[in-house]
């Protein structure tokens, strides 16, 4: 394997490997490289002028972590067993969202491969794996990533990430990888020190923003679509999920997220929060070409209608009004005033379904508690049954979040294991400070530090086969399987939905074509006409269709044709 750098800052650049450093050649471009190649498994380091040895920013491997060498890896060595794989389509995916390293007591990549039966049952087609670059420390979100070619080695590193895809591809599951280009995290990162990297002309929550239009950019944007490849190629990986991309900063004629896009070929996904159509357009009508986003609005008007919360961002939301906007619409904003925001967001889009990713749960939205705690600690599962139906029967690509399908209690809360005494003191208090205004949260808010709170959040198994939670399991299945055997419900046409709701009564119901959903989210029973007879194709909780009329007990769904 030949060693290079890109290190346009340094006068000279040597390679340690073992006790003795050797000089690289310099090439156009600022470029280094070693005239020598390196065995699979050789561990080294860069030297640059002379100064202390440092990771390789594009390290495959780092077995020791962030803050020890790099090693080599032969990508071809692997024996893949998935040649004749060909991943679901996207516009029919049901996608699991999962952390590897609390989706499973042993933490890591081939921990997680005895579960993957349990997501075939469920009926998912994507696993969505949160960000496993390496990052500071032995867990984390993964979201802090400081050396982001290099799968996590205590999930298992390269082989341990590889063996899981290879697994997942046996079952007929496709892979889609977190990855996050918008920052570096604060700990271990060493790109600064070989490159424009990150630039100071804007400004991020993280701090300097990454470098994607000043000078030396072109080779920061090869850094990432690179990167965006070698997942695709070396690891097999289906597609990607994009990080926060309205993080990004870029007034190039030719954007980066137009680029990454276009060279991975339609198999990224885009979380934004900007309520942007342009996002998933094709370049030629000025967009950025990806072929879904993240679709927020449909979590907080659901989250709203369903729990009565109305803090933060939720403020912006009223309930069952905006539920039917998201389900009617995609996006809830499309140009009006946020309160939140205190400006007009989003803009009118005319979309697909199939465009918009959307969820009840996902990382972001339960660990943005100061506890942590899941829809499932806040209301009843009977109530999360009935969330679930709407969900599933959406116009959109639906995301579960581990555990979600028979309603875990355990909370996920954020979590870290830094090793700077003054960064950990820093997030301790940033954590508390974050919540303290919300109803006296900042007392409760668990230590991300502590492995207590890391613990807290692994699943736990034994639970799913519990009496009310095994029930939950089973109705998210019946779900699942409804969305694939009826032809109205993989229709992503937003103009066939269409919803009707009683604010004061409680209830909510959809029609999608021939199918029907009607849901009671209040505490009394509730009465709702019918158009003629019906046939009953799923329901939880008390149902009975009366002629032209259905009974719903308190938190009771019922779908029918």
């Amino acid at each position: 394997m030949n060693l290079r750098v890109w290190a346009p800052l340094a006068q000279s650049v040597k390679v340690l490997l073992g006790a003795a450093p050797q000089p690289m050649v310099e090439d156009e471009g600022g470029w280094w490289r070693l005239v020598k190649d390196q065995p699979a498994g050789t561990r080294y380091r860069f030297i640059l002028d002379d100064g202390e040895p440092l990771a390789d920013p594009r390290s495959a491997s780092q077995p020791e972590g962030v803050f020890g060498p790099s090693a080599v890896i032969d990508h071809n060595a692997f024996a893949w067993h998935d040649a004749e794989w060909k991943a679901p389509p996207l516009e029919s995916a049901v996608i699991y969202e999962l952390h590897i390293g609390t989706f499973s007591p042993a933490g890591t990549f081939d921990g997680a491969i005895p579960h993957l039966d349990h997501l075939v049952t469920l009926g998912i087609t994507h696993v969505e794996i949160m960000p496993v670059n390496e990052f500071a420390g032995t867990r984390g979100w993964g979201y802090d990533g400081v050396l982001i070619w290099a799968p996590h080695h205590n999930y298992g590193g390269p082989d341990g990430l590889k063996r899981l895809v290879d697994a997942c591809h046996a079952r007929g599951l496709g892979v889609l990888l977190d990855v996050v280009y918008n920052h570096f995290g604060p700990e271990g990162s060493v790109v600064h020190r070989y490159g424009p990297y990150t630039t100071d002309q804007y400004r991020t929550p993280w701090g300097a923003a990454i470098n994607l239009d000043q000078a030396g950019s072109d080779e920061v944007r090869r850094f990432f679509c690179d990167n965006a490849l070698m997942w695709l190629r070396d690891y097999h990986c289906d597609g990607l999920r994009i990080d926060a991309i309205h993080a990004f900063h870029d007034h190039s004629a030719l954007p980066f997220l137009e680029q990454l896009a276009t060279e991975t070929q339609g198999r990224a996904i885009a979380e934004s929060n900007l309520n942007d159509p342009r996002v998933v357009r094709s370049p030629d009508l000025g967009g950025y070409g990806f072929p879904a986003q993240w679709n927020d609005d449909f979590h907080h008007a659901a989250h709203v209608t369903l729990t009565g919360e109305q803090f933060g961002y939720y403020i912006d939301f009223a309930p069952f009004r905006d539920l039917a906007r998201a389900l009617e619409h995609g996006f809830v904003y499309q140009g009006q005033f946020s309160r939140f925001r205190q400006r007009s967001h989003g803009r009118p889009a005319m979309l697909s379904g199939h465009q918009l990713v959307a969820s009840l749960q996902n990382h972001d939205q339960v660990g943005n508690r100061a506890d942590g705690a899941r829809l499932s600690q806040l209301i009843s599962l009977p109530r999360c049954r009935a969330a679930a139906a709407l969900l599933l029967t959406s116009p959109f690509i639906p995301l579960l979040f581990q555990g979600e399908e028979w309603g875990a209690r355990t909370p996920f809360p954020y979590f870290c294991d830094h090793q700077d005494p003054d960064l950990v003191k820093a997030v301790r208090e940033g954590r508390r400070q974050e919540f303290a205004e919300i109803a006296d949260a900042g007392d409760t808010v668990p230590d991300p530090q502590d492995s207590a709170t890391f613990a807290s959040a692994r699943l736990c198994w034994e639970e799913a086969t519990r009496p009310d939670h095994a029930a939950t399991l089973a109705w998210y299945r019946q779900l699942i399987a409804l969305r694939r055997t009826e032809a109205d419900l993989t229709d992503g046409r937003l103009d066939r939905c269409r919803v009707t709701y009683d604010e004061r009564a409680g209830w909510v119901r959809v029609k999608r074509g021939q199918i029907h959903i009607a849901a009671n989210l209040s505490e009394t029973p509730q009465r709702l006409p019918l158009d003629g007879s019906s046939d009953v194709l799923a329901q939880s909780g008390e149902v009975a269709m009366n002629g032209g009329t259905v009974s719903l007990g308190p938190d009771a769904v019922v779908i029918f044709r």
